[in-house]
């Protein structure tokens, strides 16, 4: 797998402009990114652990085997010094272009939901502490009266390809910055500037792309998706029952006059309930001189869980409701709630596996701002890596026995040892082409 994906991402990584002296550097700039993603590859929770680990002989040797490229392995501080001096956002555009050219190459096309791909967003806290270290990172007020003190942290919006047969695939990232946000008036960056921001680039990097946008209660809002109308981007939102008041009661008035606007079916262990109201005008704006027409669906569900206190089945309910961009039907009802909104929750999925799994999310790399986004740069390429591990046809039954976890510790432990011999290097250069489940 990494043979189909490395050459390519290589090429692009080589493309960064190296700052330093080539007379006295000892490892290419693609080697010392390449020690990077390996470093989360392979679930390493600290620069120093990396380190300690990765710099065995007998790990060198096999890994030489494998990546001739790699002449000597660098020291993690090497690499640090070289993510705060170049431009590390050339990181991420090469991540982008390798989900690009996998777009390109229709991997993910039995995924699609209305032709679309589904995007979600959503915003996370990276980590925090008590001292401000960076000029960029955000501050807060903690505690009351006489325990109130300063905190500040570092917040990130993050976009993923979320699809509904589980597989989640980082795709963007946003830093809410202090010096982005009104520093005359004391305003902090905000989650909805960041998606201004990201919605921005999204639009850039993927013109053409038809995108369905996942989004969660922060976004029902005019302005924002206006944004969505002229991106031409298909989206549903969740709504909240205290959000968008004109629009809940058009819907309660209207739904009581469209009575074969309702479907009922079962998904899963549960039975489902599905009414909705298309065409409801929604003005906004100054005045509310701006006007968008939105469709408007709930979903009331009903099913059995196992009482965790008791051991007992009970029965339980849920209600949902969601903000389409399209017309809803019998037809596609299914397809645009179940297959698409509520796989939304594939992005807060990823984060917590991101931040309990392996990924050290939550783990400050370096207190350098610029060297810190470029850890997290190389983070989002091994994560990518390890997905399309995760469905690769060839691997699908041994990871649904045993775990992605326990397959990345297996090839890990296996290069620590000298199991490997020569046939190997053939072997790894071999082509090959990468088929998904």
């Amino acid at each position: 797998m990494y043979r189909t994906q490395l050459p390519a991402l290589l090429k692009r990584l080589s493309k960064i402009t190296d700052p330093r002296n080539p007379k006295k550097s000892k490892h290419k700039l693609t080697v010392l990114l390449l020690y990077g993603i390996f470093t989360f590859v392979y679930q390493m929770s600290s620069r120093r652990e990396a380190n300690r680990k990765m710099t065995t002989p007998q790990f060198v040797e096999n890994l030489q085997l494998l990546f001739p490229e790699l002449e000597s392995i660098p020291h993690h501080d090497s690499l640090q010094r070289l993510l705060a001096r170049i431009d590390i956002e050339k990181i991420e555009q090469a991540h982008i272009e390798l989900i690009r050219r996998l777009i390109r190459n229709k991997k993910f096309h039995r995924y699609l939901i209305n032709h679309s791909y589904p995007i979600a967003i959503d915003g996370t806290q990276k980590f925090k502490r008590d001292e401000i270290w960076s000029e960029e990172c955000s501050g807060r007020t903690v505690g009351k009266g006489d325990r109130a003190r300063p905190q500040y942290f570092v917040y990130t919006l993050e976009a993923t390809l979320s699809f509904h047969n589980g597989m989640v695939i980082p795709l963007m990232s946003e830093f809410l910055e202090y010096t982005k946000g009104d520093t005359f008036e004391k305003k902090e960056d905000c989650e909805i500037k960041a998606f201004k921001r990201l919605a921005g680039r999204l639009k850039k990097e993927f013109k053409r792309l038809r995108i369905m946008l996942l989004l969660d209660g922060l976004y029902p809002s005019g302005p924002l998706m206006e944004i969505c109308r002229k991106n031409k981007w298909d989206f549903m939102i969740v709504l909240q029952d205290k959000s968008l008041a004109s629009v809940w009661e058009e819907y309660y008035g209207l739904s009581k006059l469209q009575s074969n606007h309702t479907k009922d079916m079962i998904w899963g262990d549960r039975e489902q309930k599905f009414k909705w109201v298309n065409e409801i005008e929604y003005y906004f704006g100054q005045n509310q001189k701006e006007k968008i027409v939105l469709h408007v669906v709930t979903c009331r569900e009903n099913y059995q869980e196992v009482d965790k206190s008791s051991g007992e089945i009970i029965n339980k309910t849920s209600h949902h409701a969601w903000i389409s961009s399209k017309s809803l039907t019998k037809d596609n009802l299914h397809e645009r709630c179940n297959l698409a909104a509520r796989y939304r929750w594939g992005i807060e999925a990823n984060i917590l596996l991101e931040k309990h799994h392996g990924y050290q999310y939550e783990h400050c790399f370096s207190y350098n701002w610029k060297a810190m986004k470029g850890y997290h740069y190389l983070m989002h390429l091994a994560h990518l890596m390890n997905v399309l591990v995760e469905y690769s046809e060839k691997l699908s039954v041994y990871i649904k026995e045993n775990g992605i976890r326990n397959l990345i510790q297996f090839v890990f432990i296996t290069l620590t040892g000298p199991w490997l011999d020569g046939d190997i290097e053939e072997q790894a250069t071999t082509s090959c082409q990468l088929r998904s489940v």
